[in-house]
């Protein structure tokens, strides 16, 4: 209990003014009555629900949402450091601050984890201009996802590529799932940081960079190193040149169209002799670890 009420402390040591800026920028239960009818209208515009402190946060900051509304679980809660720290930044910024029950937000984020807080705003796409420029480093590193359909398994890969420092991110548009809340809620924010490109050809994008003398790097998983596919383990490959690491989506991995383009094969090495039904990873936790021994590689090789 002391550990508790100590940890609850250390959560409550905000700056008297901020509490009170945030008390007062939100309206009484009448005015939050009238808020609470109105959601619907805000959900009825071209805009979504984001959810959590750090989506929140960040979509206030970086600019790329119009943000409308913030709302705040009533209680306690909204007393919190973190989402006081929201509440100032939406202020700052004129976006009008709401208190509503848990339940009101278990709604807005169809059962999410929202952590006290949601943010009506504008939604978030698939960037498609000018993907094809180059920039950055001498020897890029851009991760190519083909159909990942999992919004959890997306936004998990876009928070380990934002973290480890990948240059770019495309996704194949069709049978991808789009850049929802939920994926930014899984990126821990990352989704509202980084652009995402989408792209409607990666055969053809996969063709143009191979013309630009880029190396296509595919994925495959621990039961390929049984077959007549001559692979190299992530740990043993070395980035030289400008890369391209492909990943595909859930249960099918990459298409035969782009592995037919493939100029390398990659795979993570089992520590132990493998039951079939678990002979492969997760595609976000792969992702993880082969963009890590890349990237890792790359670093040493300037070195």
């Amino acid at each position: 209990m002391q550990k508790h009420n100590q940890r609850r402390g250390n959560d409550f040591k905000v700056s008297s003014e901020l509490r009170k800026l945030c008390l007062e920028d939100f309206p009484s239960d009448r005015e939050r009555r009238v808020g609470l009818k109105s959601t619907q209208a805000i959900k009825m515009e071209p805009s979504e629900i984001v959810f959590g402190v750090s989506p929140c946060f960040l979509a206030l900051t970086q600019g790329r949402r119009k943000a409308s509304r913030l709302f705040v679980k009533a209680g306690e809660a909204s007393l919190r450091a973190s989402v006081l720290k929201v509440c100032e930044e939406a202020h700052q910024q004129g976006v009008p601050v709401s208190r509503v029950s848990k339940k009101d937000l278990d709604r807005m984020s169809s059962g999410g984890v929202h952590q006290g807080v949601c943010l009506a705003a504008s939604p978030l796409g698939y960037l498609t201009e000018d993907w094809t420029v180059s920039g950055g480093p001498s020897t890029p590193l851009w991760l190519v996802l083909e159909r990942i359909q999992d919004p959890m398994n997306l936004g998990a890969i876009l928070r380990s590529a934002y973290f480890l420092g990948v240059d770019r991110v495309i996704s194949s548009l069709r049978h991808s799932c789009p850049l929802s809340p939920v994926v930014s809620k899984a990126s821990s924010g990352a989704m509202e940081v980084m652009g995402v490109y989408g792209c409607e050809n990666l055969e053809e994008m996969l063709k143009l960079k191979l013309a630009q003398g880029w190396h296509v790097v595919g994925t495959v998983g621990h039961q390929a190193v049984d077959s007549n596919i001559r692979v190299t383990q992530c740990l043993e490959f070395q980035i030289t040149k400008p890369t391209l690491l492909l990943m595909g989506g859930e249960g099918h991995g990459l298409s035969a169209e782009l592995l037919s383009l493939c100029q390398t094969f990659l795979s993570i090495t089992a520590g132990k002799e493998l039951p079939p039904g678990i002979e492969s990873l997760n595609v976000s936790v792969a992702a993880g670890i082969l963009l890590h021994s890349l990237l890792f590689s790359r670093g040493s090789t300037r070195g």
